[in-house]
């Protein structure tokens, strides 16, 4: 491991929960939005869009011995559309309304993308500890050679 192996493990974890922060962001931003995505001629409603984040690996023998030791940092895969039933709403007043009055609503839970936003700000948090602490010791380390 080297010295700075930890520096990059935390910078990838921020890089991730950065990256996570923003689609949790656009999913709360765009919670009624009944126009999203259009499809076939017609409009779908916004689909919550979900980080899937994965270890980082380099195809290289140092990567393996890494992997084994488990001190890879993460990268993000993808980001991948939540594949569960828009909610029907009814409300014939909207634009959007079928024939039945009903509108189809984005898939967006309000409160659990709130869930998500605090926890990922707290792991942003915890990682830039972790940063600091890692960059301290750097710095302490640096001060025993003078």
């Amino acid at each position: 491991m080297s010295i700075f192996q930890s520096l990059s493990i935390s910078g990838s974890a921020l890089t991730a929960n950065r990256l996570k922060l923003d689609v949790v962001s656009s999913n709360i931003a765009n919670a009624n939005t009944t126009r999203g995505q259009f499809v076939n001629g017609e409009w779908q409603p916004y689909r919550r869009k979900m980080v899937e984040v994965t270890p980082s690996e380099t195809p290289s023998f140092g990567s393996y011995l890494e992997k084994e030791l488990s001190l890879t940092g993460v990268r993000v895969n993808k980001i991948v559309e939540d594949k569960t039933a828009f909610q029907a709403v009814y409300d014939p007043s909207h634009p959007d309304s079928n024939e039945q009055g009903y509108v189809m609503m984005p898939n967006v839970d309000v409160t659990k993308e709130m869930v998500d936003l605090m926890s990922t700000s707290r792991a942003y948090e915890a990682n830039i500890t972790a940063f600091n602490a890692g960059k301290a010791m750097l710095v302490k380390a640096l001060e025993i050679g003078r």
